[in-house]
């Protein structure tokens, strides 16, 4: 495969179980690449819908590496259910350490899973506790392909444009109208919202039912938040929120069409950005393509963009094995 193990180590592979939890969380939270959407109480959200092959790599009996992921067919994802995921290592790997690991894992998916490909969907950058990008060059030595980027618009919160003159103006609309940001756990009237804008729009329905965003946020009520704008007792927009070490990015936004009127998201966005996550390295609107990056939401990226939002990388590789 282009790269070998380091010859003076002894490296193996336990395929994830239950009883491995507790060791895999936490080398995930002191991981320098890991967020909590690989913690398995977010992972195995939807696990009756896809067959885990989740790998613990280990050098001289010590866990050094994680590689998250599934299988379908003859074809390893990495992972299928998520945005992203992706071989996660301690701050101290150094390349050679990460290569061995790598290459250890596709030894054990084509020996004792006949593994033929590789679907690698890449952590972004800016996710990164600490620099960890050992896994695209690689990826890169070995000969995998890029198969599908997909742009989202991410602000730097430390050095952020300012918002453009028509994101201004819905905001001093907003502001006018005497509309309220609350921040509770009332998801079902967000939910509702949500599921006509995606139904009208797109004829599609949100990734997470209600009852699976309820029970993500009941295990993870400290990295995931749900923000509404309410013009007295009605919702008029609202979004959903996952907080990692370095970043904010916005899961879910949606408005009814008083909302979109009165500019109740241009509110909430000032809000989150300019004070309740003003501290945070970065703000990410999440993307707006579809099949890959090969379709481009231009009216999304363009309201996303009025917030001072550049692009970024999701991307996916495909090896061969």
């Amino acid at each position: 495969m282009g790269i070998s193990t380091v010859t003076d180590q002894k490296w193996n592979i336990v395929r994830y179980s239950a009883e491995d939890k507790e060791r895999w969380d936490r080398f995930v939270r002191r991981s320098k690449n890991g967020t909590f959407l690989l913690q398995r109480d977010y992972m195995d959200y939807h696990a009756n819908r896809f067959e885990d092959c989740s790998l613990l790599v280990l050098c001289n009996q010590k866990l050094t590496a994680l590689l998250p992921g599934n299988l379908s067919g003859d074809c390893f994802y990495s992972h299928q259910g998520l945005t992203y995921g992706g071989m996660l290592l301690s701050p101290s790997t150094t390349l050679q350490q990460a290569e061995s690991a790598f290459c250890t894992a596709l030894n054990y998916l084509q020996r004792e899973c006949n593994v033929k490909a590789l679907t690698y969907r890449a952590i972004p950058h800016i996710y990164h506790r600490y620099p960890a990008e050992e896994d695209l060059y690689i990826l890169t030595r070995l000969g995998a392909t890029l198969t599908a980027r997909s742009i989202s618009s991410v602000i730097p919160l430390d050095d952020r444009l300012p918002f453009r003159t028509l994101r201004r103006r819905q905001l001093k609309k907003a502001q006018a109208c005497d509309l309220a940001i609350i921040e509770d756990e009332d998801f079902a009237s967000f939910w509702n919202i949500l599921e006509e804008n995606l139904h009208g729009r797109y004829s599609v329905s949100p990734v997470h039912s209600l009852e699976e965003i309820l029970r993500l946020y009941r295990n993870f009520p400290r990295q995931i938040s749900l923000f509404r704008v309410c013009d007295g007792t009605e919702t008029v927009g609202g979004c959903v929120v996952y907080e990692t070490d370095e970043v904010t990015h916005v899961q879910y936004i949606a408005a009814t069409p008083r909302g979109k009127k009165c500019g109740a998201l241009d509110l909430l966005f000032h809000q989150l950005i300019y004070d309740r996550y003003a501290r945070k390295r970065y703000f990410d609107f999440g993307i707006s393509t579809e099949h890959g990056g090969q379709i481009l939401n231009e009216g999304l990226l363009f309201q996303k963009e009025g917030f001072g939002a550049r692009a970024i990388m999701y991307d996916v590789y495909e090896l061969k094995l």
